[in-house]
């Protein structure tokens, strides 16, 4: 099967889902390539935040996506054992943060962007490899879907596949990493009556411990390891990894004993910060975790990649407008975000340096 297209988007997570949806509006073509069949995503951020808020509101998408579903968190608050020694409210917005379930988000923007008769989403579709002319241009992608080969032509390749980017590999574009030193064990339980929705954070043997409440009444649940000793801890009682978690909220007791009974409860999150040497080649860009991974520190990775979509489709059209795909032109997006998007990263390395000091009159330090 051969396909024409403006812009192809690879990956439909939530920047490649807006970044379809503006581009579509404008009346740009445009297919969007995700290799699931689209809502069973491993585990991704589900937070927002104001500004992402605000984002989603311009582009009228945020009455959608509440319509199927989002949680508004009242407070942050930071426990050591039973005490809370420190609670952050709301100050101009009426939240600290938004759940939004993933599968919500992409449902509600999918939706909007199948309005437009110029915009396309292809599901269980794997790209196998990026195409170049003569000049070494990008010009679309090979890809299969179901055992079927597919030819995509497009003006312009977009790579918005994660942290992991076939785009990113496939364009030769090196990235460095940088580790943190720890990991991330994820497990989710059901709330219990009357869980007030918030972001509850615990210090434990100097690491963090914290619980997200989400939409549908559910906590998700982030334990910060040693990097690299899942497979150790796992081989030890699970009890004494729970006790923190007990201790500080007696009230969860019941429904941790029925819902995480094993280490196979767990799922584990192996945590680097990474940058790309360059966002752009001609006739290609790469946004979120594809150009710059972030770690799960103040939940910014999807908010980040939902402002890289946001600034980049203006520039795409202008692209598109003047027939001009080249690496130069292109290089405006990188430009335009690569410094915030350091900054970020260097606030999460700050926030993980100094977490402990949000406990500093009980701890003593």
């Amino acid at each position: 099967m051969n396909l024409q297209t403006d812009v192809c988007i690879v990956g439909g997570g939530p920047a490649g889902a807006l970044l379809g949806y503006l581009l579509a509006e404008k009346g740009i073509s445009t297919i969007v390539v995700e290799r699931t069949s689209g809502n069973e995503r491993e585990f991704r951020g589900e937070h927002i935040n104001a500004e992402t808020e605000a984002i989603l509101t311009e582009h009228h998408l945020f009455d959608k996506i509440e319509a199927l579903g989002l949680l508004k968190m009242k407070k942050v608050e930071y426990y050591y054992g039973r005490n809370i020694v420190k609670s952050i409210t709301p100050t101009v917005e009426d939240h600290v943060g938004i759940h939004i379930p993933q599968p919500h988000f992409l449902t509600a923007v999918s939706k909007e962007a199948t309005r437009f008769p110029n915009y396309q989403l292809l599901l269980n579709t794997s790209v196998t490899e990026l195409v170049q002319d003569e000049k070494g241009n990008y010009t679309g992608v090979k890809a299969k879907q179901n055992g079927q080969e597919i030819n995509i032509s497009s003006s312009i390749v977009v790579g918005t596949d994660g942290r992991y980017s076939t785009v990113r590999r496939l364009a030769g574009i090196a990235a460095s990493e940088e580790t943190h030193g720890y990991d991330v064990l994820w497990a989710k339980i059901p709330a219990p009556a009357g869980w007030e929705p918030s972001t509850k954070m615990v210090l434990v043997n100097g690491h963090q411990l914290a619980l997200f409440t989400q939409t549908g009444g559910m906590i998700q649940i982030g334990w910060n390891i040693e990097e690299g000793t899942f497979n150790t801890l796992r081989k030890q009682p699970l009890e004494p990894f729970l006790e923190p978690l007990l201790i500080s909220f007696p009230e969860l007791e019941p429904i941790v004993r029925e819902h995480i009974q094993s280490w196979k409860n767990f799922v584990c999150l192996k945590v680097f910060s990474s940058t790309a040497d360059t966002w752009v080649k001609n006739g290609l860009v790469i946004l979120g975790d594809a150009a710059h991974t972030m770690t799960p520190t103040a939940a910014i990775g999807i908010n980040c990649a939902i402002k890289d979509a946001h600034v980049l489709a203006p520039i795409l059209e202008q692209a598109l407008l003047d027939g001009d795909f080249s690496e130069s032109r292109l290089k405006e997006f990188e430009i335009a975000r690569r410094d915030e998007i350091e900054q970020q990263q260097e606030m999460q390395f700050q926030k993980e340096e100094s977490f402990q000091t949000n406990f500093l009159e009980v701890v003593g330090h």
